[in-house]
């Protein structure tokens, strides 16, 4: 296991410098789709725009599927160091899912000693990722950008059940969009941390974006426990966008031997005392 992992930690610093991961992910979404039997669905992605080739071509994409059988347990990663303030954000429909983008960035997060800055989120329903083999009703993506515009995405995901707070407080934008036709709306300031995690345990591992142009070399840090939203808020969501599509999802992807960490705090109840 050892040795795997540092296999991949290499490979990913060498591809790191042949080409740079950028965390710009298309904003116009009109040119394909999540139906797989169309020519423009997730299997012809890297067939539409050379620019996507790396959706059809790349060994290191995402979503996968979080397996226990796979996933190494380990305490050395350390907390998710996030340093979030409020910022001016906006709503957009993208076309197949919305975004809510801080306007000069919304504070950063720290991994492995690098500096990104939070610059978006938006949500896939069902959960892109899985555990064990299990998809969850909605994934929230929070994008982020490093120095060089290299991404790392902290994703969350989401069962039915109680409404969650944070689509609680934009509900009113939502519904403008939704169902008066807007494609952009100004929404004031927002502030990140009104995100919940809820746990300080998350898997780890490279990946890519999940949407066009499918950008390799993508930091991944899925939190491990599942928060809940309404089925309200999940239909409210996929009504935003007006596609007429019941998810927004891409397939699962190929693991190709990376590995997968899943950081658990060898003191729990140190975590208990320091959740976000």
């Amino acid at each position: 296991m050892a040795s795997r992992t540092m296999f991949w930690a290499l490979f990913s610093v060498l591809v790191l410098c042949w080409s740079v991961a950028t965390s710009s992910e298309v904003e116009d979404e009109s040119e394909f789709n999540y139906h797989e039997d169309s020519v423009r669905g997730p299997a012809r992605w890297g067939e539409l725009r050379s620019e996507w080739r790396t959706c059809s071509s790349g060994t290191m994409q995402s979503p996968i599927d979080l397996s226990n059988e796979r996933v190494e347990v380990v305490s050395s990663l350390g907390w998710l160091n996030r340093s979030y303030r409020p910022s001016s954000a906006m709503l957009k429909n993208r076309g197949h899912d919305i975004m809510l983008k801080w306007e000069q960035g919304a504070g950063h997060i720290r991994v492995n000693g690098t500096q990104y800055v939070l610059g978006q989120c938006h949500w896939h329903s069902p959960s892109e990722h899985s555990v064990d083999g299990q998809r969850f009703d909605l994934e929230l993506h929070m994008v982020h950008e490093g120095p060089n515009g290299e991404a790392t995405v902290v994703g969350l995901m989401y069962k039915l059940g109680r409404p969650d707070s944070f689509l609680s407080l934009i509900t009113s934008h939502l519904e403008a969009i939704a169902y008066r036709g807007e494609v952009e709306r100004q929404i004031g300031t927002v502030n990140p941390k009104a995100i919940r995690l809820g746990s300080r345990k998350y898997y780890s591992y490279i990946g890519s974006l999940t949407i066009p142009p499918c950008t390799q070399n993508v930091q991944w840090t899925i939190v491990e426990k599942v928060r809940t939203v309404s089925q309200e808020q999940v239909k409210l969501l996929r009504d935003a966008v007006h596609d007429y599509a019941e998810s927004n999802a891409r397939p699962l992807q190929p693991i190709n031997g990376r590995p997968v960490q899943l950081f658990r705090p060898s003191n729990i109840e140190s975590e208990s005392n320091n959740k976000p």
